[in-house]
């Protein structure tokens, strides 16, 4: 891939992902009622079990958001495939499989690990 493709492709995945945390984090009715969880599986709990699915894709939406624009100011940088972590290469295979990825595959790992509360 060539550098104007990556970077069309990175700027129509960060729209993309602005559209769908757009969609997530939209707040239909108002932000201020509560949520109550009854003693059976009703409205107030489904709801509840909704929001906290809803938070946490919200979250990974938003890294990887993060990621893509990092990826983009790394393009402009002329820092593109370079890992953000340890400096190294980032492999060709990767960036051709996820053209936002601003570590190489050890550092994501551990970075993952962290995120899970893995050490």
């Amino acid at each position: 891939m060539g550098e104007s493709e990556i970077e069309r492709v990175l700027e129509d995945r960060r729209r993309e992902l602005e559209g769908e945390l757009e969609v997530l984090t939209h707040v239909p009715r108002d932000p201020t009622a509560t949520v109550s969880f009854g003693k059976r599986v009703g409205e107030g709990t489904t709801e509840a079990v909704e929001r906290i699915h809803t938070t946490s894709a919200a979250r990974a939406l938003a890294a990887m958001l993060n990621d893509v624009r990092r990826a983009l100011a790394k393009l402009a940088e002329g820092s593109y495939g370079t890992c953000d972590a340890c400096g190294r290469a980032i492999p060709r295979e990767r960036l051709d499989a996820i053209p936002w990825a601003v570590l190489c595959v050890a550092c994501a790992e551990v970075r993952g690990g962290r995120r899970r509360g893995v050490s």
